[in-house]
C-alpha cells in the first residue's frame, strides 16, 4: 500500500513538473493569408500572362477540333439520305471517335493547364514559404497559420505577419 502511495505521489509530481515546464515555454502564433501574399509577389503577373497564352493555345486547338466535328456532322446530315447503311455506320463511327478525341483533349488540356500553373508558380511559392519561415524564426513564432477562411475556426488573438513577410520580400 505504501508503494502505491509513493508511486502516485511521484506520478503527481512528474505531472506537476511537466505542466510547469510547459507553462514556461510560451507559444507564439501568427497568421498570414498565403494567397494574398503570393498574389502580391513579383513575377505573378508574368505567370498569369504565360498561363493565359497557354490556355488560349489549348482553347484554339479545341475550337478547331469542334469546328471539324460540326463540319463532318453537317456533311453527314446533308448526305445521310443517299448513303448506304455501311457508309452511314462508318460516318457515325467517325463522328463518335472524333467526339471521343475532343472529350479526351479537353480533359488532358485541363490537367496540363493545372500542371503548367503549378510549374510556373512553384518558384514564387517556394520563395514565399522561405520568407515566412525566416520571419517566423527571426520573430520567435512557434506556429504560423494560413488565414484562409474556415481553416481555423477559433484562435486566441495572434499576430498577422503579412507586413513582416512583405518587408522581407521587399513588396509594397
Amino acid at each position: 500500500m505504501k508503494n502505491i502511495v509513493k508511486i502516485l505521489a511521484l506520478c503527481s509530481l512528474a505531472i506537476l513538473l511537466t505542466t510547469a515546464s510547459k507553462a514556461q515555454g510560451v507559444l507564439k502564433i501568427g497568421y498570414i493569408d498565403f494567397n494574398t501574399l503570393v498574389a502580391a509577389m513579383p513575377g505573378v503577373d508574368s505567370v498569369k500572362t504565360k498561363l493565359q497564352k497557354y490556355q488560349q493555345t489549348l482553347s484554339d486547338q479545341l475550337d478547331a477540333m469542334r469546328a471539324e466535328f460540326e463540319n463532318k456532322y453537317l456533311e453527314y446530315q446533308q448526305g445521310s439520305s443517299g448513303m448506304s447503311d455501311l457508309i452511314k455506320q462508318t460516318k457515325e463511327k467517325e463522328l463518335q471517335d472524333l467526339q471521343g478525341r475532343i472529350d479526351a483533349f479537353q480533359q488532358k488540356a485541363q490537367s496540363d493547364l493545372q500542371a503548367k500553373q503549378q510549374e510556373l508558380l512553384q518558384p514564387i511559392v517556394l520563395k514565399a514559404k522561405t520568407a515566412i519561415k525566416e520571419v517566423a524564426k527571426e520573430n520567435k513564432y512557434t506556429y504560423i497559420l494560413n488565414a484562409i477562411e474556415d481553416v481555423v475556426l477559433f484562435s486566441e488573438p495572434a499576430d498577422d505577419i503579412m507586413p513582416l513577410v512583405k518587408k522581407k520580400l521587399e513588396i509594397q
